[in-house]
């Protein structure tokens, strides 16, 4: 994989665990994706406007893929509510490499190197031991952490090939971006109101920022996957994990043990691999 994807991917996995801190961190995680949603779809429609629209080929995939992330955000949120960043991270965003380059093979007939299938191996069961609390994974969210990471899996292999297809990621992004930041509004006011939502509470400006960061997180990540293998590139962008436990032991008062340093150096290792 040329090293400027890999720097960009890597610097798109720092920015997505900053985003994730911001939620997790949240006391109403529900309000706060909304929001970044919202500020999500203003940013997007404007960014769209001097873009070339996207090949008509990719249009189904870019609804598909909005349908999904609106999944993939209520069971984030329902993760949050019991789990560590520390824990729920590691699980939804392990488990999802080695899907996505199995889906990747199926669905876009991609190949992979065996070097290639052995960093993500390194990078996936690196990134989902750092939950294990000495020899158990004992996580009360652990089916919605998983259901996050077959969500991410899904969404991930749906724009890889939507991508493709529209001849103009950045713009394909953006208009999938802008489609996801509609529907998860209209998702919030159905299970709660519109009064809750569109109102000024604490914490509005993280949630804005943390839209911000997310859009352009996963623009540089569509941009990835049009140039390198599904697989390869996940396995990369996960290891924004590396930042997340970082971030969590640094900020949000949790652990950081001997297991979950050597997890660190045998992600590292598939890192190096895949680079």
């Amino acid at each position: 994989m040329p090293i400027h994807i890999v720097l960009l991917v890597l610097f798109a996995a720092l920015l997505h665990a900053s985003w994730n801190a911001l939620l997790r961190g949240g006391s109403d995680r529900l309000w706060s994706m909304t929001v970044m949603c919202i500020v999500i779809a203003i940013a997007s429609v404007i960014a769209a406007v001097f873009m070339v629209a996207p090949a008509p080929a990719s249009w189904g995939y870019g609804m598909l893929s909005a349908l999904l992330h609106v999944g993939y955000n209520l069971f984030l949120v329902r993760s949050y509510r019991v789990g560590d960043l520390g824990q729920i991270y590691p699980i939804s965003r392990g488990s999802s490499p080695a899907l996505i380059t199995l889906g990747a093979a199926v669905f876009a007939g991609e190949s992979i190197t065996p070097g290639e299938l052995l960093g993500i191996g390194l990078v996936s069961g690196g990134i989902i031991s750092l939950a294990f609390r000495g020899r158990s994974l004992s996580v009360p969210s652990l089916p919605y952490a998983l259901g996050t990471g077959c969500f991410i899996a899904a969404y991930s292999v749906v724009d890889g090939i939507g991508a493709r297809l529209s001849g103009a990621p950045l713009a394909y992004t953006v208009w999938m971006c802008a489609l996801w930041g509609v529907l998860m509004p209209l998702v919030y006011i159905g299970l709660r109101d519109a009064r809750s939502l569109f109102c000024v509470r604490p914490g509005i400006l993280a949630a804005s920022v943390g839209g911000l960061v997310s859009l352009l997180a996963y623009a540089i990540v569509i941009y990835a996957m049009n140039e390198a293998p599904l697989g390869a590139v996940s396995a990369l962008r996960e290891t924004s994990v590396l930042f997340a436990v970082l971030i969590g032991y640094l900020f949000l008062g949790e652990t950081l043990t001997g297991r979950r340093v050597l997890a660190c150096v045998v992600i590292s290792s598939g890192i190096f691999i895949i680079g």
